[in-house]
């Protein structure tokens, strides 16, 4: 008789007093794996998870991945309760259907014996739909429960900066020495009109943390400061548990709690008027842009964090202001800051000075890492999406969305980026065919980037990348006025 192999995959929620321990559904896998001839290989332990979604159940993933090698080394799957294998029974049908047409794994449950044929088929999805329909059930009752206990006053969630558990099932009480922290970071915004950023320095320079144990910044603050715990107040159903989404202010429920408030009513009132009337959306960057080709490279001297671009608008023009991320963050005692107008020039005159000079100092990495970057590799890069752009223009042109004149205009434009960029990748080419001592071959790839950096055509992405190609890092010391650009070379 062929010897048969099987996983078990053992699953407990947490808080289900009617689940079988993980060592007892374990020992039930056993034993029918024993009576029926299989030998189990290995067995998958889930541990305080929900059944719900596949996809946040990494050992049952493992588990699949496992199922599905090309050495097939699993016959059966073994569950105490197909419960175990999937709660959402569309889940379970994908699952088990991956199994057993691709890879004839068959998923069996212990205690739910099963007849042959479709008959066996059909009890299988009656009892998986039982399964689902319990669940679904138990979970409304869960939040009803929560519910009504949020509508006592009753305190559910883990306890925030102030406030510690100290008896299960009883109101949390309040950490003196951390009140003192709130109660500082109310009276500072509401009473003496200190800023978000400005609160976070305070702290941070006086070595507070968070109750996480970590420094202040933007977002702790604002907890705090909209958090209703703090004034005696609870505050329930804010946001959807899988997505952390914020659900419409209807769907809360605020009342008054059970626990002792660290500041009064009044205070806290007033704090989110102050809240409301300053606060403005952040807008979010696209992950394939740069705001400026300097983005990433300038750093804080004091804290060594980027200094990030931010785009300021007024009458008569549009530029970056860059700022020390950790001092935006609160992280930070330096407020280094310069705008574009005087860095893009300082930048580019640094880099000259350089080429006049003839000498230059430089870092020299020896192997490739995730910081550095090919210059011969960004332009060729950057010439075939150029030719995707070209195509597009045509395409444009043909279709009947530009006029002629639209299509000759954009043809020139972008052809104008591509020759200056051909030029530069020649002159790369031409470079490495001559052999050149270390020194003398940086000089002519800084030369290549300052002229792509000079050039109008080039869009700021591309400068960007070949400004990386070379340059490590730049440092701005705002109190000195000195820019200092940090060169790196790679054979």
């Amino acid at each position: 008789m062929e010897t048969k192999y099987a996983f078990g995959y053992v699953r407990v929620s947490t808080g289900k007093q009617d689940e079988l321990s993980p060592d007892s559904q374990a020992k039930l896998l056993k034993d029918y794996a024993k009576s029926h001839g299989y030998v189990v290989s290995k067995i998958f332990f889930e541990l305080g998870i929900s059944g719900r979604k596949a996809d946040k159940r990494p050992e049952f993933q493992k588990m699949i991945g496992l199922a599905k090698s090309s050495d097939h080394p699993a016959d059966a799957i073994l569950v105490w309760k197909y419960s175990r294998f999937a709660r959402n029974q569309e889940e379970s049908i994908v699952y088990k259907s991956l199994l057993k047409k691709k890879h004839n794994v068959d998923v069996i449950s212990v205690s739910e014996p099963l007849v042959d044929g479709p008959f066996g088929s059909l009890i299988e999805r009656i009892i998986e739909w039982m399964d689902e329909y319990y669940s679904v059930r138990l979970s409304g009752e869960v939040t009803r429960g929560m519910r009504e206990k949020a509508e006592r006053g009753g305190y559910q969630a883990r306890p925030p900066l102030g406030y510690k558990i100290v008896t299960h099932k009883e109101p949390p009480v309040i950490v003196p020495e951390e009140a003192e922290i709130v109660k500082l970071i109310f009276e500072k915004y509401a009473n003496e009109n200190l800023g978000i950023f400005e609160i976070a320095r305070l702290l941070n320079m006086h070595n507070f943390k968070t109750s996480h144990g970590k420094e202040f910044e933007r977002r702790s603050i604002e907890y705090i400061l909209q958090n209703p715990t703090y004034c005696g107040m609870i505050r329930w159903n804010r946001t959807i548990n899988e997505s952390n989404e914020i659900r419409p202010e209807s769907e809360w429920i605020v009342t008054d709690g059970e626990h002792p408030a660290i500041i009064s009513k009044e205070l806290f009132d007033k704090a989110q008027e102050r809240y409301k009337r300053e606060y403005r959306p952040r807008g979010s960057r696209p992950v394939s842009t740069y705001k400026h080709w300097l983005s990433g490279v300038v750093k804080c001297p004091a804290c060594g964090r980027t200094m990030t671009a931010n785009t300021i608008r007024n009458n008569t023009r549009v530029y970056s202001h860059f700022r020390c991320y950790g001092y935006t963050k609160g992280k930070c005692m330096a407020n280094n800051s310069i705008s574009s107008i005087k860095l893009e020039p300082a930048v580019l005159e640094s880099i000259k000075t350089v080429l006049d000079s003839g000498k230059i100092t430089y870092r020299k990495i020896e192997a490739k890492t995730d910081d550095t970057v090919d210059l011969k590799t960004i332009l060729e890069d950057q010439i075939k999406k150029i030719d995707v752009k070209l195509q597009r223009i045509k395409e444009a042109y043909m279709n009947g969305i530009d006029t002629m004149e639209e299509y000759k205009e954009n043809k020139q434009a972008v052809q104008e980026e591509k020759q200056h960029l051909e030029k530069q990748l020649s002159e790369i080419k031409e470079e490495k065919s001559n052999s050149k001592d270390d020194d003398e071959d940086m000089l002519l790839r800084v030369k290549n980037v300052y002229d792509i950096l000079s050039s109008d055509s080039v869009d700021a992405t591309t400068k960007n990348d070949v400004l990386r190609s070379v340059v490590e890092k730049i440092i701005y010391e705002k109190d000195k006025d000195l820019l200092k650009v940090y060169y790196y070379y790679m054979p």
